[in-house]
């Protein structure tokens, strides 16, 4: 690891002030630590969120479920309010990583980072939901954009996660028996504006499956997707899966997904 200037800020607004060309933000460190242990990564400074009033905070309003950017995993697993107002949600929690990852690993850093195997894309996007920064509001649709690739800002902080309750959900995933990333994970949330259905590790980035959810949306059943396939090309092929099989993968755990869901 590369020598660096180590801050723990007290606000947001003092952390936003740290920020550099050569800077990274700090929140639970499970992917930048280790890059930076591989010297795969060399900040000239690490901006710690972990000593943030409020930055870590879970609470359900009505219809509205905010969960600060520091939460942990396993905290937002443990969440009664979670688990109460979207079960999907806390389940997804629940099956992240080992438990070393999910006590230290947080909402915002695996949102900021966009991970294309990462659980909580496929449920920011299969609820709607919408990211908080420390300048404005980024529906989770916009949010994002590629490979680890957002559409943050340089001087921008993800500070929480608002997700509006859902009628019904459930998120199914392939894991990968050693990371439990994604070989492919589905999230199916059936709201007041239609059915949504996430895609995630199959691709550069989640994406939502159209043609799924227009059948959903006619009929919410599991039998609604029989002969609707996703397309192999764009999706990604390595030693875990082949392209075809991860698209195969998409109608199984879809299915599933909906079952579990109720339909």
């Amino acid at each position: 690891m590369y020598e660096f200037n180590y801050h723990r800020p007290g606000s947001v607004d003092e952390a936003v002030g740290l920020i550099s060309e050569d800077a990274k933000i700090l929140a639970g460190g499970q992917s930048l630590l280790p890059t930076m242990k591989l010297r795969l990564a060399q900040p000239s400074d690490m901006i710690d969120l972990a000593g943030i009033p409020g930055l870590s905070d879970i609470s359900v309003d009505g219809s509205t479920v905010t969960i600060g950017a520091t939460a942990t995993h396993a905290s937002v697993a443990a969440s009664s309010a979670v688990a109460g107002a979207i079960p999907a949600l806390a389940k997804l929690a629940s099956g992240i990583g080992d438990a070393q990852v999910r006590n230290m690993g947080t909402m915002g850093g695996s949102v900021a980072n966009a991970d294309p195997a990462a659980d909580y894309p496929a449920a920011l996007v299969g609820l709607g939901a919408t990211v908080h920064t420390n300048s404005r509001t980024v529906a989770a649709d916009d949010f994002f954009t590629g490979i680890f690739e957002t559409d943050l800002a340089e001087n921008e902080i993800v500070t929480k996660v608002s997700f509006p309750v859902p009628q019904a959900a459930a998120y199914v995933k392939f894991a990968n028996p050693a990371s439990r990333y994604a070989i492919v994970g589905v999230f199916v949330a059936k709201t007041a504006d239609g059915v949504r259905v996430a895609v995630t590790g199959a691709g550069g980035s989640v994406f939502r499956a159209s043609d799924m959810e227009a059948a959903l949306n006619g009929n919410f059943s599991a039998s609604s997707l029989d002969g609707i396939a996703v397309a192999s090309d764009d999706l990604n092929s390595d030693l875990h899966a082949s392209a075809d099989y991860r698209a195969h993968l998409v109608s199984v755990m879809a299915k599933r997904a909906v079952q579990a869901a109720g339909g």
